[in-house]
Order: structure tokens, then sequence, then C-alpha cells
């Protein structure tokens, strides 16, 4: 099937177009039609209703499509040929495909049971505004409008060939739908007729369809196709062995033929309207079952069912019925749009639903919950590589020119946008956040995506920024780093001009923020340096231990980030409390003075993250989310609330652990909580020996906890743990933090992103590092390398941090992996010394020791004493 799809596409189209051009010899028989995306115009016959660009495979705009000449009356001697020349237009891609078929040019067309008899009525042309957090709309141009906060919201001007009959198709029951495509007769018994009733005009605003539309048929009646999922694959398996498909050619030619048979064939109750976002009322194993089936089946059958697939996007209609949601979510999940040779088909599909309301969009999301994990990441998959490929396609001449179909990419990225709501209305989600991520975007200009997000009306409207979901952490800490270098450049440039205005010799220190301090006054230093050299904090970052020769080329800055952090964390000093249980650190709810520490923990997580340092901060994912609660600081707005988070009792759970388990036994008990508990609405806690009592809501003494309210108390209980009580706290550490990290780049990381930019990647392979290695004077089959991987393979996972920490200066590794780092190990001849490292360069100085043991105990007690800097 590799690049039929295009190719007959265009063939088709091509050899349309000349057998149209052919039919007539005079210029009053046609009539002209332009491409709105190519711009490509073709002459077409009278009577001929074209919809699809010979050219470039887009769908023309409803208008064009539907566009009719008066008749010519025939001149007395014309050729009856000539006559009849004029109704041999395309009227859908379908047509064309049955005439590719070995042998069937003299065969009568199929006459789909949806297809027998249309109701007369007038559609409703009018559609509803479109709200602000409607996903940005295709207008008729094929260029992408996307809403911002300088412009209002825009209508979608995107339509089909308005003269195909309508998927909610009215069958009349004397209709003659007796026949298939090659004439045999079908049984009364194996077709059935469900009428089910049209929704009250009263039921309007959940249905999502005008009342016009809703008059245009009081019936829809549908063929029930009582096709199950055992007897599909009876029909295969019984096919595969007698090498008659027929029957499984019938089913999917039939099912796949327009959005009434598909509802037909995956509804459960055809009877039903489902017109709530929590059932969509799809048999969705009846849905798995005949995709796993569909790319075992011939070619012939998989070209069938994109046929119809083709024949159902034709049929576009507005506004939408519920029915066609369904069918949409059911033809998204078409595993045949995995191949390439599909994705011009994939397009049109993906365009439509881009091309929804809210209101539907609403609804889809919703559905959308109800896949399996499995068959999400397979359609996030397909997604991925379809935005990839047209991107840095393989073979630009199978996919057509990027500047005709320009609207693929932001179509499939908003049809992502809705999966993504979907899996995070989900506890626990679906699939991980990491599933969305397309690292074939890692090798795109990001910057220039970056800057065109933040000036839409610079660019054609549509940056990646825009949905963050798809960039992963690598693209986001690229430009994170770039708009950080940029603020430094920024900062230099200004310290530079005012030194100059001041007529004042520049020097290179002033390009930098230069902090020099005392080991033994760690803290206080650091913040009184801080505190001085604020308008400093954006530069690149560089540290002076005083006394010490040492020249800071990234090392002394690792070390100073660790000692500093190693001493605020302990316990004995006050500022935070270590749950050993949860394995991470709370802010103390210690009533204090002055919280400039805390500022200085946020001013240092933030010149971590700004100058590309990862630190071995165990801090609760809720600390992160409350970090972006907002992610910008309110402007000019001191008294703003900021660091206040929703969180929930699994966010306690991760701080603490027993108080949270016992909250949940309370939720959980069957008894009388009022009589058995005798609890209030207040909360103990214990401040310096003695107990202190806090109401969590107003008169909450004399309120009592019962099975009704119960709930309420949790949520207060919670919100005043990691809220309310450490609010003074957490507030100086998110000012100190935004302080550097200012930056409109934060709103598009997601909480645990900013902690894996923070503290670097957990996972610690020393595999990897041995593969990134290189070697001065050795080589890696040195027996001194023998030994020496053999003693770092086996170290215990502590040591083999501190080994990390001794000759990188941290014990975290880039988010990218060891392959993001450079090792170097170099030969020296006396083994009388211990290794040694230069942190700055991630260079170890390896004497070549006789023995493995000799190895083993040198390396070990360099990096047990591996504090402080010297030089002989």
């Amino acid at each position: 099937m590799q690049g039929w799809c295009l190719q007959w596409f265009k063939e088709i189209l091509l050899m349309s177009g000349s057998t149209l051009m052919a039919s007539s010899s005079t210029n009053a028989d046609r009539y002209e039609i332009t491409c709105p995306t190519c711009d490509f115009t073709s002459s077409v016959p009278n009577g001929s209703h074209r919809t699809i660009c010979p050219k470039c495979g887009g769908f023309y705009s409803r208008e064009a499509a539907e566009k009719r000449e008066p008749r010519r009356l025939p001149m007395r001697n014309e050729p009856k040929e000539k006559r009849s020349n004029g109704r041999r237009g395309l009227n859908s891609i379908a047509n064309f495909f049955n005439n590719l078929t070995p042998n069937n040019s003299n065969k009568s067309k199929k006459k789909g049971l949806n297809n027998v008899v249309s109701t007369q009525s007038s559609e409703s042309s009018s559609s509803s505004d479109i709200s602000n957090t409607e996903l940005p709309p295709i207008n008729n141009k094929s260029r992408l409008t996307v809403q911002n906060a300088r412009s209002g919201s825009t209508t979608p001007s995107y339509g089909l060939d308005s003269r195909a009959s309508s998927r909610n198709t009215v069958i009349s029951t004397s209709s003659k739908a007796s026949k298939t495509s090659k004439g045999t007769s079908v049984s009364r018994q194996d077709i059935h007729l469900n009428i089910s009733s049209k929704p009250k005009s009263s039921d309007n605003a959940g249905a999502g369809v005008s009342s016009t539309s809703q008059n245009q048929a009081d019936r829809v009646i549908y063929p029930v196709r009582t096709k199950t999922s055992d007897q599909l694959r009876e029909d295969v398996r019984s096919a595969r062995e007698t090498g008659n498909w027929k029957s499984v050619q019938e089913f999917y030619s039939t099912t796949f033929d327009s959005f009434l048979e598909i509802n037909a064939a995956f509804k459960r109750d055809p009877n039903k309207d489902y017109k709530g976002t929590e059932d969509p009322g799809l048999k969705f194993d009846f849905i798995n079952t005949v995709y796993d089936l569909i790319l075992g089946l011939p070619p012939e059958i998989q070209k069938i069912v994109l046929k119809s697939i083709i024949n159902s996007l034709l049929k576009d209609k507005k506004p939408h019925s519920k029915d066609d949601l369904r069918a949409y979510l059911v033809l998204l999940q078409n595993p045949q749009f995995g191949s390439s040779s599909t994705y011009v088909i994939f397009a049109h599909l993906l365009r439509q639903i881009a091309a929804l309301t809210d209101h539907d969009h609403h609804y889809l999301v919703y559905w959308m919950r109800k896949l399996s994990g499995d068959r999400l990441q397979a359609l996030l998959e397909r997604l991925n590589s379809f935005i990839s490929i047209r991107l840095f396609p393989p073979k630009p001449q199978d996919l057509p020119p990027m500047v005709k179909c320009s609207w693929w990419i932001p179509s499939g990225t908003k049809v992502m946008a809705l999966l993504n709501a979907a899996n995070n209305l989900c506890q626990p989600p679906l699939v991980s956040h990491m599933e969305f991520y397309n690292m074939a975007l890692d090798n795109l200009d990001l910057m220039q995506e970056y800057l065109a997000w933040q000036d839409p009306n610079s660019s054609g409207g549509f940056s990646f920024c825009q949905y963050p979901f798809i960039l992963s952490i690598t693209a986001k800490r690229t430009i994170l780093q770039r708009d950080s270098e940029q603020q430094m450049i920024l900062m230099a440039r200004r310290s530079l001009v005012a030194k100059v205005q001041r007529r004042q010799l520049p020097d290179v220190g002033m390009l930098f923020f230069n902090l020099t301090v005392r080991r033994e006054n760690l803290v206080s230093d650091s913040l009184n340096e801080i505190a001085k050299k604020q308008h400093d904090l954006k530069k690149k970052l560089k540290v002076t231990f005083a006394g010490e020769p040492g020249l800071d080329m990234g090392g002394l800055t690792k070390e100073w980030f660790l000692l500093l952090i190693k001493k605020i964390f302990n316990e004995n000093y006050g500022m935070f409390t270590y749950n050993k249980v949860a394995g991470c650190y709370w802010f103390s709810t210690m009533h204090r003075e002055d919280y400039q520490e805390f500022n200085l923990v946020g001013v240092l997580m933030g010149l971590a993250v700004y100058n590309s340092i990862n630190l071995d901060l165990r801090f609760p994912p809720c600390c992160y989310k409350k970090l972006l609660s907002p992610p910008v600081v309110p402007f000019n707005n001191p008294r703003a609330q900021v660091g206040v988070a929703s969180l929930t009792l699994k966010d306690l759970k991760r701080v603490q652990p027993e108080v949270a388990k016992g909250l949940q036994d309370l939720l959980d008990y069957t008894g009388d909580v009022e009589e058995d508990f005798c609890m209030s609405f207040q909360m103990s806690q214990d401040h310096y020996g003695h107990t202190k009592t806090f109401d969590l809501k107003p008169d909450g003494a004399n309120i009592p906890v019962t099975s009704e309210n119960r709930k309420e108390y949790v949520d207060l209980y919670v919100d005043w743990v990691l809220n309310k009580s450490v609010y003074n706290q957490f507030k100086a550490f998110y000012h100190g933090f935004h302080m550097v990290c200012a930056s409109n780049a934060l709103i598009m990381l997601r909480p645990e992103e900013i902690e894996m930019l923070v503290c670097g990647n957990p996972k610690l392979d020393m595999k990897d590092l041995k593969k990134v290695t290189v070697y001065d004077g050795y080589h890696n089959l040195d027996p001194t390398i023998k030994y020496f991987w053999d003693v770092v393979l086996s170290l215990p996972i502590q040591l083999q941090k501190l080994f990390l920490l001794f000759t990188t200066g941290s014990d975290r590794i880039p988010i990218g992996g060891m392959a993001e780092m450079t090792f170097k190990i170099s030969r020296t001849e006396d083994t009388d010394l211990l290794p040694m490292a230069h942190t700055c360069f991630n260079q170890l100085v390896l004497p070549a020791y006789k023995s493995k043991k000799q190895l083993r105990n040198k390396i070990i007690l360099a990096i047990q004493n591996a504090e402080g800097f010297g030089l002989e």
C-alpha cells in the first residue's frame, strides 16, 4: 500500500480533469473552479460538480462545489455521447476508486443502504459564535487563525460538498436497497431498521444542534447491524481458510460508507440518543476488534475501507449532531492512518475534527476519556508520526508540497490537544504526559517558535509553544536556557553601557554575578551578597570561596549550591522539616520575624535553573504546583495572592503520609462519625512543646464533624496544612524563585517538568557514563581502565552518587541522561597519589594503579573526603 493512496488521488483526479476537458469542444459548455488551497484553476463541463482539486487533492469550498450553470439544450444532430458527457463529473472520490478495480469498468455502482433516499428539507446554515476558549479554527484559505489576547475570536469558514446526502439520512421504507455492487440480493432477514426519534427542541442546548436542523428530519431510521466481535472473527478465519472474502468485504465497505452506517455498527443502542458527556454510547470492544483485524485483511479490502472513509468525509454538514461526533471518534482510531500513504485522508479527518465548535470539542474531550491506555498511546504515536513526517519527510515526493497543505500540522496538533485535555481529566491519567512528547520537534528552531508565540501577529499565527504538551522536556529546557542567555546578555550590555556613560573603565567582572563567601559563614554571606547584588541576579553566576585559590569555571558554583543546600535543609536550622516515610522536606510552620532565608532558597532554585545546575532538593510534587500558581508573578500588585494551589488528599500523602491515612480512614468510616470521633472543625499542632489549636472555618470549635460534612473537613484540613499554615514562608520562596526565573517560558512547563529542570534526571546508570567517556593517556583496553569500571559499576548506589559528586560537582545527571554529559579520564604515573578531579570540566585524573584492590581503596578514600578546593 506504499504511496498508493496519494498517487491514486493525483492520477484519478488528473484523469478526471482530462476526461472532462475532452468532453466538450466549446467554452460555452464549461465553467471554471479555482482551488482555495493552491489557486489552481480547472475547467469543468456544465452539470459536473467537482469537489476535489486535481492538483493538490484539497477540497473545494462548498460554494464552488455547488456552482451550477443553466442547462444547455442539445443540438438537433448532436451525438448522444456528447449530450451525456456533462454528467460524467466527479461527485465524490469514491466514484473514481470504483473504476480502478480490475475488470470492474462495466459493473454497476454500489448502492449503500444509507444513500437510497434522502428527505427533502432545508439545511440550516447558521453557526454559533466561537468562544475565546475554542481551539483555533481553519479558514477557507487553508491558513490557521489563532485566537490570542490581542485579537478577538474568529469564526471558522470551512465547508465541503453540501450536495452530498446528510449523514443521518432518513431512509424511506419503500427504498430498494437490496442490491450490492455485484448485483447480488441481500436477504431482508439480514437487514433490519431501527427508528429513533429526534430529540425535542427543548434539548437543543445539550444536543449542540440547532432547532432548524432538528426539524429537518423528525425521525432517523438506522440500519441495524447485528454483527458481533465473535462473528467477525469467525468470518475472517473462515475467509482465510476458503479464500472467499465476500462477506468480510461487504461488512467493512458498508460499515464505513457513511456516518450513519458507522453509528449503526458501533452504537450500543440506536434507539438512544446518548447526549451526555459521560457516555458516548459506543461499543468500544467491537471497535477494537474491527480495527485489530483490519491490518491483516487483503489490500483490496483495506483500500475499500479507505474509499468508504473518503466518501463519509465528503458528506460534511453543519451543525454537527452527536452521531457525527461519535463517527469522528471511531474514525480517529483507525490504525490504517499509521501509514504515510493514507496521510491525505488522515489530514482531512483531522481538519474536520479541529474545525468543530467548542461545544462539540467539549463532548469529544469527555468521550475520549473512555479510550483505553494502550489505544490512546497508539493513537498518539500515529499523530506524532503524522506531524514528524510532514515536518521532515523521508520521501518528499510522496506527500503534497508543504506550501499546499500548511494546515496539516496545526490540525494534527489541535486534535492532540483534545486528547491531552481528556488525559488530564482522568485520575490517574490514561498515559504519561511524556507520551505526548514529539522528539522530532527538538530539531526545530525552537527560539523562532518561542518568539512567534510571544508575538502571534509577526508570524502565521501557529506555534508549537501554543501547545506545550507536545514539546519534550529537552526542548523546553533549550527554550528556557536560551531565553536566560538572552536575558544575561541584555543585563551585561546594560552594565557596560552604564559604565561607559559614567566614564568608568569597563572590566570583565561586571559581566558576571560575582559572589564571594566564607565557608564558615556560608548562609549569612550568601544572603548578604544576594541582597546587595539583586540587580545582577540575571548575569552568569561565578563563586569565589574566600582564602582559596580556585578559579570558578563551573565547579565552584556547583559546590556552593551543594554546601548551601546541605546547611539550609538541616533540621537543626529550623527552616524545613523532614518526613522519613515520605522522604521529602516541607516548610516549617514556625512563626518567624523575617522570611528572607526562604527567599534565599527560592533564589537558589531559580539560579540553579537559570545557570543549568541540578540540585538535590527533595520537595514533594505539590511544591512545584504551588510554584506555578500563578506561573507569572502578577504585575505591579504586591498584595496579590501567590503560591496557593488547589490541592487534594493525594498531595498530602506525599508530605505527611500518616496524617493522610488518618483522614482517608475518616472518609471511609461506615459508622456514626459525630458520635465515634467527637471532632470539630479545628486542628492542633505542636509549637516548641506547646499545642496550638486553629479553626479550619469561622466558629469551627462549635461545628461538629459529621458523615455529611467530613469531606469538607478533609478539604479544609489539607488546605490549611499545604497552603495557609505556610503561606508567608512559601510566598517568600515563590518570589525568590521568580525573581531569577521571570520568564514566559515557565507557562509552558508542568510541575513535574519544573522538578526535573531543578533536580535533573533521577535515573543513575553508570554504564551510560562509560559509553560517553573519553581517555587521555589511556585506552579502553588498558588494565587500569578495566579495573576502574569493574570497581565503579560494583559500588552501591550511594557511593556511585558520591563518585559522580567527586568528579562532576553534582550527584545529579542532566534531564537528557548521561548521554548529554562529557567525561574524561586522564593518566598520571604517580600511584602514591589519590585520584583527583577537575569538576569544572568533568575530568578525573587517575593514577595507573597496578591492582584492582589498590584502585578500589584509593577511589573510595578520595570520594569520601572530597570537600574543598586546593592547588599544589
